[in-house]
């Protein structure tokens, strides 16, 4: 039987969900059923469907106590709406069921494994946390929580370890055994990532630290996910408190993704290289999935704490997940472009060779909102580099994003100083490229209110939230020199569907969704 709160978000979203324009709501992109959302949880492949949970307040377009809202695909590009999975009705998770992840368990039950959260006020009047994992068993649609939570609490967590900052743990099964990675935060305040093993997803124990901070990249990590790719032992992880590192890492809430070799015996990951996951300015908390292919799909919450009380004051909802990507790793580097199931969206293709740049220009055909395009720059001539290119795209004129390229330093700077924002917050974003003698790849891939860059094949990322108006859709380029590019652009062609799980009562005419 479900739980009121688990019914009450349920019922809310029935009576408002269907009724919130499909219009509204990117082409591509998951967002929350209504109201707010933020990490992705549970990314995980079920029944041959591909599940994507996320942290989820549906009452509100800010966060609040967390729910688990819920979502499928088959293709990584349109979604099904699914119910809220789970809402925080006992004692253990009263504050909140937080970030956490899921699989299919050999009986064919899906398991979720996240992190129940209970505030509590000291003695001293400071409001602290108290947070414990916890399980929950489903369908695919319909989840109830374990009788025998929490299964993993404060005797759990080793000496010296906090059980204020003790979250998120990724599952994964290998062998006869089940592992998870949690996040915790060491005495020296900074973060560190624990691992348990299992013999039946109900029993821990601790093994190890597979990797610690030491207040070099960070403090508090959150959100690990853990996995080999191509040969490597690759740990992804969400730090708090960034300090910036060059143009690699930048200030506040950071992704950072470590890559070398598991020493399993002494449950440590060896290091060989550290990278930021994803350059721009709205990207958190990526979680991965290994598709029935073999591939590694990552996709992330397309926002930041810092930005993202930034938002338009209409609308029933906030937030977004990016475009699920495939990962590889290649020459010791992560690299990460669009799943490849983008590709079928595609409709009408115009494509230049050979274009000469200097004063802006616009090309017939260039244009628009929900696109994919890929423009290669190089130099007119080798001995006359060009200083600077820029592209403008949602542009009107008046309110447009740019993208500049400066070769004599192998930098890229993205402004959305006139993207539509309400308040003055950070709109700026410079990152290091490596480009060959002057030419750079870009890929754009934009739907609506969303820019996301992929760099040389891959080589890097960077996401933004644009909230240009609509029909500011015009793109042009131009360099301060001369360059030559090459453009190919696709439309991105979706059919608009009406939300097909949340049949039931119309909404209260004139009436908006409020808190309950």
């Amino acid at each position: 039987m479900k739980c009121d709160k688990l019914k009450q978000a349920r019922d809310f979203e029935a009576t408002y969900v269907p009724f919130i324009s499909e219009e509204a709501r990117p082409c591509f992109h998951l967002t929350p059923n209504i109201g707010w959302m933020n990490d992705p949880n549970g990314f995980s492949l079920y029944k041959g469907e591909y599940h994507l949970f996320y942290q989820y307040y549906p009452y509100d377009r800010i966060a609040g106590p967390m729910h688990w809202g819920h979502a499928k695909t088959r293709d990584f590009i349109r979604w099904e709406r699914l119910p809220a999975a789970l809402a925080p009705d006992q004692e253990y998770d009263k504050s909140g069921c937080w970030s956490g992840s899921a699989l299919e368990l050999p009986d064919g039950r899906h398991l979720l494994m996240y992190t129940g959260n209970k505030s509590y006020r000291r003695e001293d009047g400071k409001v602290r946390q108290h947070q414990v994992q916890c399980l929950a068993f489903g369908d695919g649609v319909d989840y109830v929580k374990y009788e025998g939570n929490p299964v993993l609490s404060d005797g759990d967590v080793p000496e010296n370890g906090s059980t204020m900052d003790f979250r998120d743990p990724k599952i994964w099964r290998e062998g006869d055994s089940f592992y998870a990675v949690v996040g915790n935060r060491t005495p020296d305040g900074s973060g560190t990532i624990l691992m348990y093993e299992s013999p039946d997803a109900l029993h821990w124990r601790f093994i190890g630290k597979l990797a610690s901070c030491h207040n070099q990249y960070g403090r508090m990590w959150e959100c690990p996910d853990f996995f080999n790719l191509d040969g490597k032992d690759v740990l992804f992880v969400s730090p708090q408190e960034m300090k910036p590192i060059g143009l690699e890492f930048h200030l506040g809430n950071g992704t950072v993704c470590l890559i070398g070799r598991y020493d399993r015996e002494n449950v440590h990951l060896i290091r060989e290289k550290v990278q930021a996951i994803d350059y721009g300015i709205d990207f958190y908390a990526p979680q991965t999935v290994l598709t029935e292919d073999g591939r590694r799909v990552m996709i992330g919450w397309m926002q930041n704490w810092e930005t993202s009380q930034s938002k338009p004051e209409e609308g029933q909802f906030f937030g977004a997940m990016t475009v699920p990507r495939e990962l590889r790793v290649v020459d010791g580097r992560l690299i990460q472009n669009p799943v490849r199931e983008l590709e079928k969206y595609r409709g009408t293709r115009v494509s230049y060779s050979d274009v000469v740049v200097s004063d802006e220009l616009n090309l017939s055909g260039i244009e628009g909102r929900v696109l994919d395009m890929t423009l290669t720059i190089r130099p007119w001539k080798a001995e006359a580099m060009y200083r600077y290119f820029w592209i403008k795209v949602a542009s009107n004129g008046e309110d447009y994003t740019s993208i500049r390229f400066k070769p004599g330093t192998d930098t890229v700077r993205v402004d959305r100083t006139h993207s539509g924002f309400p308040h003055d917050i950070l709109n700026v974003r410079d990152f290091q490229v490596h480009p060959d003698g002057g030419n750079l790849k870009l890929r754009i891939v934009m739907d609506r209110n969303s820019m996301e860059l992929f760099l040389n094949d891959g080589e890097q990322a960077a996401s933004f939230i644009l909230y240009t108006p609509q029909e500011a859709s015009s793109i042009s380029f131009r360099a301060e020199g001369m360059a030559v590019i090459d453009v190919e652009k696709y439309d991105l062609m979706f059919e608009i569907r009406k939300t097909e799980c949340f049949p039931g009562r119309r909404a209260p005419e004139g009436s908006t969704p409020t808190i309950v």
